[in-house]
C-alpha cells in the first residue's frame, strides 16, 4: 500500500480506528421521547436504590402485626401512614419496594459487567487468534448454551448457597456467550480492514491490535446487548428469589414478597400485585432503553 499526500498509513489508522463521534446523535436524546421516557423511569429506580432510607416512610423490617394486612391508603380500612398497605408481619409494602430496588439493580448491573467483560475477553481472543483458539472457544459457548440459563444458576446457587454475591457471579458466568459470538463475528471483520493492515505494516503488537484499534470498533453491538442484559438479568434474580434461591431470606428481593405472598394472592391481592408492578415497570424501563438505543447505535451497528 502506497502512502500519498491524501492517505498517510498513520492517519488512516487514527481516524478509522476511533469510534464514530456524533455530538449531533446525543443532542437526539433530548428530542426523542423515547429516550427521555426510559431515562426518566429509570431516573426514578436508580434513586429509590441509592437513598431508600430518604424515600422510605418505614423501616425496611419494623414489624406491627396490629397493622398486619392492611390494605392500600385508597380502599376501605386504609390508612396513608401505609400507603401501599402492609404484609402479614405488619411491614410497610412501599418501603420493602423502595429498598427491594437495590437488590435487583446491582444484580442486574454487576452480572452484566461480569458477562460483559468475559465475553468480550473470549470473543476478542476467538476473532483474533482465529485455528485452536476459536474452535475451542466456540464449543465451550455451545456446550453452555445447551444448559438453560435458569436450571444452571438453581443447580450452581443450590450448591453454593444464598446470597446476593453468588446470584451475581452465578448470572455473569451463565450470560458470557451472547457477547463472545457478537464480538467474534465482529472481530472478524474488523480485523480485515485496511487500517488493520496499516497497522501491522507500522509494527503494532497484537495487544495494540486488539485494544487500540478492534475493540473500539465493536463496542456498538455491546452496549445494545447489555442493556438488553440488565433486564433479564433482573427478571432472572426475581425468578430464583420467587423459588427461594436468591439472595437469602435477610436480603429485600421482589421475588422474595412475591414468594411470601403466594398463600394472599386471593384473599389480599395488593400483596403481589406491587412487587410483580416493580419488576414489570424496570423491565420495561430498561427494555425501552435498550430498544432506543439500538436505533440510536444503528448507524454504528452499519459500519
Amino acid at each position: 500500500m502506497v502512502a500519498t499526500k491524501h492517505q498517510n498509513p498513520a492517519n488512516m489508522i487514527v481516524e478509522a480506528s476511533q469510534p464514530m463521534r456524533r455530538p449531533q446523535q446525543i443532542q437526539r436524546v433530548f428530542r426523542e421521547w423515547t429516550a427521555l421516557l426510559s431515562l426518566g423511569m429509570l431516573s426514578l429506580i436508580v434513586i429509590a436504590a441509592l437513598f431508600p432510607q430518604a424515600l422510605s416512610p418505614h423501616e425496611p423490617f419494623q414489624q406491627n402485626i396490629s397493622v398486619r394486612l392492611q390494605p392500600p391508603a385508597w380502599l376501605e380500612g386504609g390508612d396513608w401512614t401505609y400507603p401501599l398497605g402492609t404484609d402479614q408481619l405488619g411491614r410497610d409494602v412501599l418501603t420493602r419496594i423502595i429498598y427491594g430496588a437495590r437488590i435487583s439493580l446491582a444484580v442486574g448491573f454487576a452480572a452484566v459487567a461480569i458477562s460483559g467483560l468475559l465475553g468480550v475477553f473470549l470473543g476478542l481472543l476467538a476473532g483474533f487468534y482465529g485455528g485452536w483458539t476459536e474452535r475451542l472457544i466456540t464449543r465451550l459457548i455451545d456446550t453452555q448454551l445447551a444448559i438453560p440459563r435458569i436450571l444452571l444458576a438453581v443447580s450452581i446457587i443450590a450448591v453454593l448457597g444464598q446470597s446476593v454475591s453468588n446470584v451475581i457471579l452465578v448470572l455473569g458466568f451463565a450470560g458470557w456467550m451472547t457477547y463472545a459470538r457478537v464480538v467474534r463475528a465482529q472481530v472478524l471483520t474488523v480485523k480485515a480492514k485496511e487500517y488493520i493492515l496499516a497497522a501491522r505494516c507500522l509494527g503494532a503488537t497484537n495487544r495494540s491490535l486488539m485494544v487500540r484499534h478492534i475493540l473500539p470498533n465493536v463496542m456498538s453491538p455491546i452496549i445494545v446487548i447489555a442493556s438488553v442484559s440488565v433486564a433479564a438479568n433482573i427478571i432472572l434474580e426475581s425468578s430464583l428469589s420467587f423459588l427461594g434461591l436468591g439472595a437469602g431470606v435477610e436480603a429485600i428481593s421482589w421475588g422474595t414478597m412475591l414468594a411470601d405472598s403466594r398463600s394472599y394472592i386471593t384473599t389480599h391481592g395488593w400483596l403481589p400485585t406491587f412487587p410483580g408492578l416493580a419488576i414489570m415497570y424496570t423491565v420495561f424501563a430498561v427494555n425501552l432503553f435498550g430498544d432506543w438505543l439500538r436505533d440510536f447505535m444503528e448507524p454504528l451497528l452499519r459500519r
